[in-house]
């Protein structure tokens, strides 16, 4: 039977403690203290109430009660609820050799610490909860206590949950889903380097790039993740932490799925981490990742015909690095991709003439003078999507662009045609960047201008000028280009 909240206040003491009195293993006394805190505004208020009695019992009742509790992995008579929870987790279907650790396990923890090892096995699994045990065996005793009782509540939680009707969820995924909500959490600065990776090849070469793929001996990355789901709102509004997955999990998860990763790509890598992610948490109904990739510069070291790029030793580059996104999302019909781009970013582009900016518009606010032949230098973050989302995961379709070659030709247009401003320039790098690559659906820009200061316009000796860094107020565009943009070309 499943009580609604408005019934649980309206109960008697008898009828409340037979029906919530076993949420905690062999001990009635929780629930016969919390019905004297009725009525409850929420489910959420009404399981703090219980905890609450636990954690303002006497350390002798709460040594009771977690020693009310059977050893997890014994075949002992345990109550119905416990029957269930353990069963889950598969501790009903224990090899003899589980099953020995599992006793040797237990003895050893209660021999130290006088009360049975007590885990919320919901979502856990046998070999998760035998490491569980070992590493909790280490603690002090104060620690361990605090972890266990923390644990009672946890259990007597879900049991909770599991005899209310669910009016929370049901609010919840309605004020959830208000329009343009915004609702996300995740982990930022997540660096995972991964030593012999899959090569990067099967590249498309072009004129203006001499780059033909990536040894992937070091493949880094610096990862922000953000999921979503509908049932973690309670979590911003009661502080229910129940589905919360926990952004220091969010960091080992990427972390040991950089192990399991076969491919070459950092979108390649996103995208099996973010299905993974989705695959494992159910709550979970969007996940978003970006990713720096850190780059390195391989040495030269002496070789039989003189310097030889060597195959151990790399400089980490403070240059331009490549970046990725990946944006997955749950829908009725499976996991999709609803968003995702390969880029560039910090790209610092300096032409020392055969750049010029004339022909604006000038008023009483402007004193800048018009330039036919200036020094340009700019910030340049470039990123494009793929017409078929999988050339940007599986290098081995044949179509993967990569950072370098779009890098390449932004340098090459730099330097075979006059610049008459920056938003021509990045006109151009997009229009041969899609001409050479018609895999490419799209390519966006954001570009500084960062144009040094001139203080000298002739050096005393030479052709050479004398500059200095800008002030600090700065320029800047946004672009971005269709294939629609090559028509007529």
């Amino acid at each position: 039977m499943k009580f609604k909240l408005h019934q649980v206040n309206t109960m008697n003491q008898i009828d409340f403690v037979h029906a919530f009195g076993p949420l905690f293993e062999h001990s009635p006394w929780v629930a016969e203290r919390a019905w004297g805190s009725l009525p409850y505004a929420s489910q959420q208020e009404f399981t703090l109430a219980l905890e609450q009695e636990v954690w303002l019992a006497s350390r002798e009742e709460r040594l009771a009660l977690l020693r009310a509790h059977p050893d997890l992995g014994t075949r002992v008579q345990m109550t119905n609820h416990s029957v269930q929870e353990q069963s889950g987790a598969g501790l009903n279907r224990l090899s003899p050799e589980e099953y020995k650790q599992f006793l040797a396990y237990n003895k050893q923890y209660t021999t130290k610490f006088k009360f049975p090892f007590i885990m919320a096995v919901k979502g856990q699994t046998k070999d998760t909860i035998k490491e569980a045990i070992r590493l909790r065996i280490e603690r002090d005793l104060e620690t361990e206590l605090g972890k266990a009782l923390q644990e009672v509540c946890k259990i007597g939680r879900f049991r909770l949950e599991a005899l209310m009707e669910d009016e929370k969820g049901e609010t919840a995924m309605k004020q959830a889903s208000v329009s343009e909500r915004t609702m996300y959490y995740g982990k930022g600065d997540v660096w995972v380097y991964r030593s012999y990776a899959k090569p990067l090849t099967n590249l498309t070469l072009i004129p203006e790039s001499g780059f033909a793929g990536r040894d992937n001996v070091l493949f880094g990355m610096n990862i922000k993740i953000a999921v979503s789901g509908e049932k973690f709102f309670t979590s911003f509004t009661e502080g229910d932490n129940t589905l919360v997955v926990a952004t220091d999990s969010m960091k080992n998860f990427l972390l040991r799925k950089a192990g399991d990763y076969e491919g070459a790509t950092a979108e390649g890598f996103l995208a099996f981490a973010a299905r993974k992610f989705l695959e494992t948490y159910p709550q979970m109904t969007g996940v978003r990742m970006t990713a720096d990739q850190v780059a390195f510069d391989v040495l030269p070291v002496p070789g039989a015909n003189g310097l030889e790029n060597g195959e151990l030793v790399y400089r980490y580059s403070q240059n331009e690095h490549p970046t990725a996104l990946v944006d997955m999302v749950r829908t009725d019909e499976g996991i999709v991709v609803a968003e995702h781009s390969g880029g560039i970013a910090d790209l610092k582009l300096i032409k020392v003439k055969g750049s010029s900016f004339a022909g604006f518009v000038r008023d009483e606010y402007t004193t800048l003078p018009e330039s036919y032949d200036r020094p340009l230098f700019i910030f340049l973050d470039m990123s494009w999507s793929y017409e078929e989302v999988e050339d940007a995961f599986d290098s081995d379709l044949g179509r993967y662009v990569a950072a370098e070659q779009i890098r390449d030709i932004a340098h090459t247009v730099f330097h075979e045609q006059h610049s008459p401003s920056i938003q021509n320039l990045i006109y151009r790098i997009g229009q041969r960047a899609l001409t050479r690559f018609p895999q490419l659906k799209d390519i966006r820009f954001e570009s500084n201008n960062r144009t040094w200061e001139t203080i000298l316009e002739q050096a005393s000796v030479g052709e050479g000028k004398v500059f200095t860094e800008p002030r600090p107020p700065y320029g800047f565009q946004g672009f971005s280009m269709t294939k629609r943009d090559l028509e007529g070309l």
